[in-house]
């Protein structure tokens, strides 16, 4: 990856699985939306744990020495848009919306399915995701107790209010939001890598910076996305993951 003078580069790191999922975007990739029990309406959560579930399947490791780290500009608009909406219309407060509205609802319910429980994080920024992600896998790196950290993003289209919030935010922070993603208002992307220290993990490594310039627009998944994908072996359809208890 390429870095530049003012980009903070705290070493390298290795990547040790990777993984991307699309979901209503009309691209020829996209799969159908894996049952996540527990998560409705949304593609959000189940799109986020799709991309884990695939990294830490492919690369199981000890789930104590794990950190993981969710990166969204917005999160889950397809729930917060459908919860608002009942309560304005009058109608009763469905409080799973509630939930699963929370980033970090789909972090618990991962953690529990593969024993993560290293620090866990969700981050929301008008800057680069993905270095920002980097760079805090390489700080995580630090402790001698972590061998590996999940970076993970997830990007939805969203729909009116959505881009209405966006144009908000962009004349408070000076035009530097992002206009709503190119994507149908149900459409989902996510991106998934399995970073550790370079040399730690047996097996076939990829070597990164820890940091690099932003790629696409500010808050963008784009550069995880790309990343996850040049890394991300071959799938099939068969390969989706759904949940072990369904």
């Amino acid at each position: 990856m390429t870095t530049t003078d003012s980009a903070v580069v705290r070493g390298s790191l290795a990547v040790l699985a990777a993984a991307t999922a699309t979901h209503g975007t009309g691209r020829g990739d996209d799969i159908a939306l894996p049952k996540l029990p527990g998560f409705v309406e949304s593609a959000f959560s189940p799109l986020a744990y799709e991309v884990a579930a695939r990294c830490l399947t492919v690369c199981p490791g000890d789930g104590d020495r794990t950190a993981v780290a969710l990166v969204s500009l917005a999160g889950d608009t397809t729930t917060a848009d459908l919860a608002s909406s009942r309560m304005v219309s009058g109608r009763v407060h469905n409080p799973l919306l509630f939930m699963q509205a929370t980033a970090n609802s789909v972090l618990g319910h991962m953690s529990r399915e593969f024993g993560v429980t290293g620090q866990m994080f969700s981050l929301s920024t008008l800057a680069d995701p993905l270095a920002e992600l980097l760079d805090m896998a390489a700080l995580l790196l630090e402790d001698p107790e972590l061998d590996r950290v999940l970076v993970l993003g997830v990007e939805l289209g969203g729909g009116g209010r959505v881009a209405a919030v966006r144009r908000e935010l962009a004349a408070v922070y000076g035009g530097s939001v992002p206009d709503s993603p190119d994507l149908p208002a149900s459409g989902g992307l996510a991106a998934a890598v399995l970073l550790a220290r370079p040399g730690d993990a047996a097996g076939a490594q990829t070597s990164i910076g820890s940091a690099g310039p932003p790629v696409g627009q500010p808050g963008s998944i784009q550069g995880l996305f790309e990343l996850a994908a040049a890394h991300a072996g071959p799938r099939t359809e068969t390969e989706t993951h759904t949940h072990a208890h369904q």
